[in-house]
């Protein structure tokens, strides 16, 4: 079934209810690395349950399962590609919570027969107690054979710029060769990030990283290098994924400090010389 415009801009998935604890949110910032050295002090607080601190893009996993199904989009699944994701929190995220999800379509941009299309979805999680939302996730799809079936053929929006200088700050974490099998359980179990059979079926080399654990280092690189680890600063954080991260990479985060609010970033794997995010933009309240 092909994309049908404008009747995939009518799809909803409502009232999702989704409860996470203080185990939810440590695994996963032990899941994008942190707690790595037992004598960071800077980072136990993100992993230890005294005076627990929740990193902002923990909002992506929370509510694993939310939105409009792939499914349901009318798009060739052998083909879809994760191509953004942007994390607005409106307030700090709670490290435990009730949450409500409600999820739609916002956009599809048709590219053109053979060209593809852009699909951008959105989910709000909203707190059960009060009803107030916590965090809008909003997250594009890259439909690589559905291009000529339906869509705004207006301009996708324009990528945030990387700057043209030398970045400001440079971190590098070393991904551990566990590392998916820790991120996925957080909720993403797809066996591409596991199975080193599904991973060559897929044409790489074996299991690649899950996008959204790289995203979360780069949020993580955020928090430590501008935010002095404390992630209730971060009002929202979004960038482009352009290539596979494999497990025991190292992630080169280079970052770019435009302005008192504004970061930008991205992502490199020094040793096979790939930019794996592009695009990044993070926004400090």
């Amino acid at each position: 079934m092909p994309i049908s415009y404008p009747a995939i801009l009518e799809l909803r998935e409502t009232g999702k209810e989704y409860t996470y604890t203080d185990r939810e949110t440590m695994l996963y910032a032990l899941g994008v690395g942190m707690g790595n050295d037992p004598m960071n002090t800077d980072e136990l607080p993100f992993v230890y349950e005294q005076d627990l601190r929740a990193l902002p893009t923990l909002a992506t996993v929370v509510a694993w399962g939310a939105g409009v199904p792939t499914d349901k989009l009318g798009v060739n699944y052998k083909l879809v590609l994760h191509g953004e994701e942007k994390t607005i929190l409106h307030r700090p995220m709670p490290v435990a919570a009730t949450i409500v999800a409600d999820s739609g379509v916002v956009e599809v941009f048709d590219k053109g027969e053979g060209k593809g299309a852009i699909i951008v979805r959105q989910t709000v999680l909203r707190d059960k107690a009060d009803g107030e939302p916590i965090a809008t996730l909003e997250r594009t799809i890259v439909a690589r054979g559905d291009g000529g079936s339906g869509g705004s053929i207006a301009p996708t929006p324009k990528p945030h710029p990387t700057p043209e200088r030398e970045p400001d700050k440079i971190v590098d974490y070393r991904t551990a060769g566990n590392q998916a099998a820790i991120y996925r359980l957080s909720g993403d179990r797809n066996p591409l990030h596991i199975d080193p059979e599904r991973g060559k079926a897929a044409g790489f080399d074996g299991p690649i990283l899950h996008g959204l654990c790289s995203y979360g280092f780069t949020c993580r690189a955020v928090v430590e290098a501008f935010c002095d680890f404390d992630p209730g600063i971060v009002a929202s954080h979004q960038a482009r994924f352009s290539s596979p991260v494999f497990p025991g990479d190292t992630l080169r985060i280079k970052l770019w400090k435009e302005d008192d609010k504004t970061i930008s970033f991205e992502a490199q794997v020094p040793e096979r010389g790939k930019t794996v995010i592009r695009n990044g933009l993070t926004v400090l309240r």
